[in-house]
């Protein structure tokens, strides 16, 4: 019986040593950040010099989608899809492109696989777009690497590219602030496209709707005497060849920009 005592009485001395132990400090350290990583709150200032001009910048480029928000809610209407799992696209998916073949492929009846495989290939620049921006996305927090990629969109993407947002921060608040502007309309004009619906003309638009967006894109990005050479240019050579079949004009004014910007860029170093 007393070696039963004095055996328990060394595993509870052995136990409460420890529980005594020093916790290793890279052990703390790690429990801290894996911590504030899931209760961190992200705060960023609407008022902010960067969020304006992201609102701004972001704005002008909302107006040449306007029609297409307006044209997806006449198709969720068309499509006998109910109207708000339609609309609800909006805020799940947030890509124009992909919502309208969803849309589009689900009305029609097509199988599951084939809507899922087709609005996956129409989604798959998005791709490209997040090797580009992998390295300013690594230095970011982990709540922004998790929330950032909801609103990488077409015009998000382009605006970061002809902005200076070398500093993370400013590259962080600028990002979300230009990515939420254009989803909070998109979500507004998408629920009031189906809600006006029988009212909407059947053209409002669409085919001047793309070349206005690009050419504001443009023109945001032109910085310098030869970026204005070099647009010109390629305008110029467009407009000579398109009447050429297949859009081969088009395919010959790109390769003539890409040649001419580089012997300007070779002619500035």
């Amino acid at each position: 019986m007393i070696g039963y005592h004095h055996g328990m009485h060394r595993r509870f001395r052995y136990r409460r040593r420890i529980r005594n132990a020093p916790v290793p400090a890279v052990y703390i350290s790690y429990c801290r950040a894996t911590l504030q990583l899931f209760t961190y709150t992200p705060r960023m200032k609407i008022s902010s010099p960067i969020a304006k001009a992201a609102f701004a910048d972001m704005l002008p480029l909302f107006l040449p989608a306007l029609p297409f928000a307006l044209l997806f809610g006449v198709m969720v209407v068309e499509s006998g899809v109910p109207q708000l799992l339609g609309w609800s696209s909006s805020v799940i998916m947030f890509g124009g492109s992909a919502q309208m073949t969803l849309i589009t492929l689900v009305g029609e009846g097509a199988a599951v696989s084939a809507t899922v495989t087709t609005t996956l290939i129409v989604t798959a620049r998005h791709v490209l777009y997040s090797v580009t921006l992998a390295p300013r996305f690594q230095a970011q927090p982990g709540w922004f690497r998790w929330l950032g990629p909801y609103v990488l969109i077409d015009q998000v993407f382009a605006l970061t590219q002809v902005r200076d947002l070398s500093d993370d921060t400013d590259f962080r608040q600028y990002y979300l602030a230009a990515g939420f502007t254009f989803w909070a309309m998109w979500v507004l004009f998408t629920g009031l496209g189906i809600v006006l619906a029988p009212i909407i003309p059947a053209s409002i638009g669409i085919e001047i709707a793309i070349t206005l967006m690009f050419l504001g894109l443009l023109l945001m990005a032109i910085k310098r005497r030869s970026q204005v050479v070099t647009a010109l240019l390629s305008a110029g050579t467009a407009l000579w060849f398109a009447h050429l079949d297949n859009q081969v004009g088009l395919i010959i004014a790109v390769l003539v920009s890409l040649f001419v910007a580089t012997i300007m860029e070779w002619r500035e170093a």
